[in-house]
């Protein structure tokens, strides 16, 4: 499942269809469960009047016998009816969420968009549960509709007008049934909706703790959550309701069409027209029905529930890519000349900027938002509006994205860590994980082997999620020595160092330069110590390229850049 699935009904069919045999084989066994349960009150009938009635005990023995046999069936066909259709349901969630990670992975992007994280981690839990919950509502749909039939059936064996009454009423039911669902398939779309964005602003949340206590901003963040907390506890409570509304209705119509039944079947055997075993298996039969049709009420809500999450996951995967993906693949090997032709993106305005092969170049934009927008292009999360970028001489909008991230590395400022080693966090971008000495010179070119130093068990601690067991200089040197074992042809680095002292920072630029020789490197920061180590610097100043040199050139002729660099 990609980007070609347009809507929900496309997702809950193709949850079905992939599990299309152990829902068929759950569906199978749970019809010859519900068919044995219809035929139990009709067997009691038949021993009523066969056995009981004409005091024959052979009847008797043999009928009972024939009860046991039922049972039998009965309890093998739940067991593994159940165990299947709990699989299924277990399997289509799993899948549901392993295409859900591959699209927000995909290298166009664009899935992410207007979503927090957390909403899509509620995606991906809830949302695919629900909807992997469709398969066991298809196996009990099929189990109730059997049910009725059998029932139908028997009630026209033993009374034409009680199996008229069950047939032509119990089709009016269900579309009652079907129109009650429809105000909780609504509101249960709003409620994951409301859910899932609660869920992303507790992840932000959380993720920004320190910061947030570090402005004193927790009054303010709390604030925001509980406005958002309210809203979906909100949601929650209106789509509860729906529920109760439409399980109270569902149980009512209920009862009203089982004393109908209920009714005709005893004016039927005061007249005489029934047997005395067939009033019980009637009456039987009509207690009977009423787990078959709560199953049939229950099976609305759920595929309203269904529906809903489909919906929202179907957005997702249906999502267009923020960049088209091109066929074309970087010429190999990679020279490392990048250039920008008069590329326009966001508070760029035609910027011009090459960077030859080999170059050490320092990138300085007084703006911030300047900064990100040439990270954005030169990493492929967005095509400029105009102009192009160039790798050798071809436009990576020519190139699939996957590839270009191969050879031209954008390792962004924020960039997070994962739960694992030290040393697995760095080797997990190297071309060979296993070479020791590569990944020993590109931690202490990143100043990374003092932080290994001072933990526990070096390089082999575990990093807790995001890395939040570091301090945020120990994560950025962590970060830039993974981006530094990646080997790539061309690196653009953006603010590593500015959790590190002084000291560190103009140890590790100097080491970087040297670890970097010879291949593409672009600094954007404003680091007096990054940027004295540089070839040469561009500032870039209200979206234009408005002067390039040293930098201490520039520094003695331009006051703007000492602004920027020193402010």
């Amino acid at each position: 499942m990609g980007a070609e699935v347009p809507v929900g009904r496309d997702v809950l069919r193709r949850v079905v269809t992939g599990q299309r045999r152990d829902v068929t084989l759950a569906s199978l066994l749970a019809a010859g469960h519900q068919a044995g349960e219809a035929l139990v009150p009709v067997l009691v009938g038949v021993v009523i009047d066969r056995a009981v009635a004409e005091d024959d005990g052979a009847a008797l023995a043999l009928w009972i016998g024939v009860l046991a046999v039922v049972y039998v069936g009965l309890s093998f066909s739940f067991r593994n009816g159940a165990r299947l259709s709990e699989r299924a349901a277990v399997v289509a969630a799993h899948e549901l969420r392993t295409a859900l990670v591959a699209r927000v992975l995909e290298p166009g992007g664009g899935a992410e968009a207007g979503r927090l994280p957390g909403a899509l981690t509620n995606l991906a839990t809830e949302d695919a549960k629900r909807v992997g919950a469709v398969t066991v509502a298809v196996m009990e749909a099929a189990a109730a509709f059997t049910a009725l039939a059998v029932s139908a059936v028997a009630l026209l064996w033993i009374s034409v007008p009680l199996g008229l009454v069950v047939l032509l009423g119990t089709p009016l039911l269900l579309w009652l049934g079907h129109l009650l669902s429809k105000p909780l398939e609504r509101r249960s779309e709003a409620e994951q909706e409301r859910a899932a964005h609660a869920s992303g602003v507790a992840a932000d949340l959380v993720a920004g703790l320190r910061v947030l206590k570090g402005i004193g901003a927790e009054s303010a963040a709390l604030a925001r959550y509980r406005s958002t907390s309210r809203a979906s506890l909100g949601a929650t409570l209106r789509a509860t309701r729906a529920q109760a509304g439409q399980n109270g209705m569902t149980l009512a119509l209920t009862g009203v069409f089982l004393a109908l039944v209920a009714l005709v079947g005893g004016r039927l055997a005061a007249q005489g027209d029934i047997s005395l075993g067939g009033l019980v298996s009637a009456v039987g039969l009509a207690l009977f029905l009423l787990g078959p049709l709560q199953v049939v009420g229950w099976v609305n809500a759920e595929l309203a529930q269904g529906r809903a999450s489909a919906a929202r996951i179907a957005e997702v995967l249906s999502a267009p890519p923020a960049v088209v993906p091109g066929p074309g693949a970087p010429e190999l090997p990679v020279r490392g000349r990048v250039r920008l032709r008069a590329v326009s993106y966001g508070g760029l305005r035609g910027l011009e900027l090459d960077a030859a092969p080999g170059e050490l170049l320092g990138v300085v934009t007084t703006d911030p938002a300047d900064a990100l927008a040439l990270l954005h292009c030169l990493g492929r999360v967005a095509d400029p509006d105009a102009g192009s970028v160039e790798l050798d001489g071809t436009a990576l909008a020519t190139l699939d994205p996957a590839l270009v991230r191969d050879v031209l590395l954008v390792a962004g400022h924020d960039a997070d860590l994962f739960e694992g080693t030290l040393l697995s966090n760095v080797s997990a971008s190297a071309p060979d994980p296993t070479d020791a000495g590569h990944l020993r010179r590109a931690m202490e070119a990143a100043g990374a082997d003092e932080v290994a130093d001072t933990l526990p068990y070096g390089a082999e601690t575990t990093v807790t999620e995001r890395g939040r067991s570091l301090s945020g200089g120990q994560r950025q040197r962590v970060a830039l020595a993974r981006a530094l074992a990646a080997e790539a042809p061309v690196l653009v680095l953006h603010d590593p160092t500015t959790a590190v002292d002084a000291v560190t920072e103009a140890r590790v630029a100097g080491a970087v330069r040297e670890f970097r020789r010879g291949r593409t490197t672009i600094l954007v920061t404003a680091s007096p110590a990054l940027l004295a180590v540089t070839d040469r610097v561009v500032l870039v100043d209200r979206g234009r390229v408005t002067d390039t040199a040293p930098h201490a050139d520039l520094v003695r002729r331009h006051e703007t850049y000492r602004t920027a660099v020193f402010a």
